[in-house]
């Protein structure tokens, strides 16, 4: 590539392979380790930890008040993302650790561990190989402002921190009836949560410092301290009100840790919108076309544009036109390849719509290079399709639309000359839909990362959904 000349024409392969396989992402990532244990052989130490291949493994931290409940949903959240969990409890149990045993002689002592050992105790459990390969939830650490300095200057940097809150009244009330089952660490509560078995029952205990005077002077520490420490976490916090059933908490935190974060790796938006005839495709590719400047690509659009401007490709089309055949799919490739090709979609994105509405073609258009990264499908049922399309009518003398119900023409005269477009008969409704929704499970099939939505509301609640999948990261798939 010819460093003087500008504008550069790059391949639609090279951004594709980049966000394909995460080459931004795994960049950064490289050079934040680089910068945080500034190795004495950079090569090797990058080699070591892309070989570990635990760039997106879970790395959870969950904060909370007394009683909030963060230590059941953290167990929770460890159990369904098989991943390691930590608590105070669990670091100082770690038997064949020098610091463990110094830990341990501190909490017997002064029930609390001090904050420098605390957190070398946390460095050390994550060096461990299953925190490297599984990831880890940290529950309830950092507790304070230092901690927190303190963990960020070892390098431990989480993925996702979740805090929880909740009225004191109700947070004093979960303390008092809290039970703790001694052999399995189970947390239980008598109004909200006993077991159903006797021997369980039975040898739950009561744990230490959940009196109320204890439980308020624990909740004023807290909040003494965690309004010192959530600004440390800024972009990767996410406050869920522990209020609620414990089951819609957990949801919840399971939601937000499966988000991928977002990277500041370069994004070019390739979108594509499929749905049956009537299901607002034009629309929605408008407006994001007008907010976000990306180039709106209609497949039908472009084949008559390309006959207009009389290019070699149109004069090929316009007799299929004119017959009104189809048109074959390697003429449309050809005029979308043409389009897609241009440094307008190259730099600013695109979105299309129109094409492919089959499999084959959906095959086709992946062998152009020009790979969406973001695949909506708009499902409408065939009723709501009927009211939008075969009541819509045209004045020929004015050229003026009008819908039946929604825009109806203003005067008898007006109505007495409104025409049908034949395409919006209901028979051909029905002969689209049939045929759209015939080959949509294959297609849904081939873009599995495709996203399905309600298309059957306000179009701004549609663009609205559609526009949080562009901006955000898609979510990972579940274990």
């Amino acid at each position: 590539m010819d460093a003087t000349s500008a504008p550069h024409r790059i391949p639609p392969e090279m951004p594709q392979y980049g966000e394909t396989h995460h080459i931004f992402e795994m960049m950064q990532n490289l050079l934040e380790q680089l910068l945080i244990h500034q190795p004495k052989d950079p090569m090797l130490f990058m080699i070591e930890h892309l070989q570990r291949n635990n760039d997106h493994v879970p790395k959870i931290m969950i904060l909370g008040p007394p009683a909030s409940g963060k230590t059941t949903i953290a167990m929770w959240l460890a159990k369904h993302l098989k991943t390691n969990l930590l608590t105070v409890e669990s670091l100082l149990a770690m038997g064949h650790s020098e610091l463990a045993q110094e830990a341990q002689q501190h909490y017997a002592r002064d029930r609390s561990v001090p904050s420098l050992l605390l957190v070398r105790l946390v460095q050390e459990r994550l060096s461990d190989e299953d925190c490297i390969s599984r990831g880890w939830i940290l529950d309830g650490i950092p507790e304070t402002r230092e901690q927190a300095i303190m963990v960020q200057t070892l390098g431990i940097s989480p993925w996702h921190v979740i805090a929880l809150s909740a009225p004191d009244t109700v947070l004093i009330e979960r303390n008092l009836g809290k039970r703790i089952d001694p052999q399995t660490g189970e947390i239980y509560h008598t109004t909200f949560d006993w077991p159903p078995e006797a021997d369980t029952q039975n040898r739950l205990v009561v744990p230490e410092g959940i009196s109320e005077p204890a439980t308020v002077r624990r909740l004023l520490r807290h909040h003494r301290n965690i309004a010192r420490v959530l600004p440390s976490y800024p972009g990767i916090l996410k406050v869920i009100s522990a209020d609620q059933p414990c089951v819609d908490v957990f949801y919840q935190a399971l939601t937000y840790v499966q988000t991928n974060r977002r990277s500041n790796a370069p994004f070019t938006p390739r979108v594509l919108l499929c749905g049956p005839v009537g299901s607002g495709k034009s629309l929605q590719a408008g407006l994001l076309a007008q907010k976000y400047g990306l180039i709106n690509v209609c497949c039908g659009q472009l084949l008559k544009e390309a006959m207009a401007d009389k290019t070699r490709q149109g004069e090929a089309i316009q007799p299929f036109f004119k017959k009104g055949l189809p048109v074959p799919d390697s003429l449309i490739l050809k005029v979308l390849n043409l389009r897609l090709s241009q440094l307008d979609c190259m730099q600013r994105g695109w979105v299309l719509h129109g094409f492919p509405r089959d499999l084959d073609q959906a095959h086709l258009l992946d062998t152009t290079g020009h790979k969406p990264n973001r695949v909506f499908f708009l499902n409408v049922p065939l009723d709501s399709v009927m009211e939008r399309l075969t009541l819509r009518r045209t004045d020929p003398v004015t050229g003026e639309r009008y819908h039946l119900i929604y825009k109806p023409p203003p005067t008898m005269e007006v109505q007495a000359r409104l025409r049908q477009n034949p395409k919006d008969t209901e028979e051909q409704v029905r002969f689209e839909m049939d045929v759209f929704y015939r080959n949509s499970a294959e297609l849904e099939e081939f873009y599995k990362q495709a996203i399905t939505l309600n298309g059957d509301q306000d179009p701004y609640t549609v663009f609205e959904y559609i526009e949080s999948g562009i901006t955000h990261p898609l979510p990972q798939k579940g274990p």
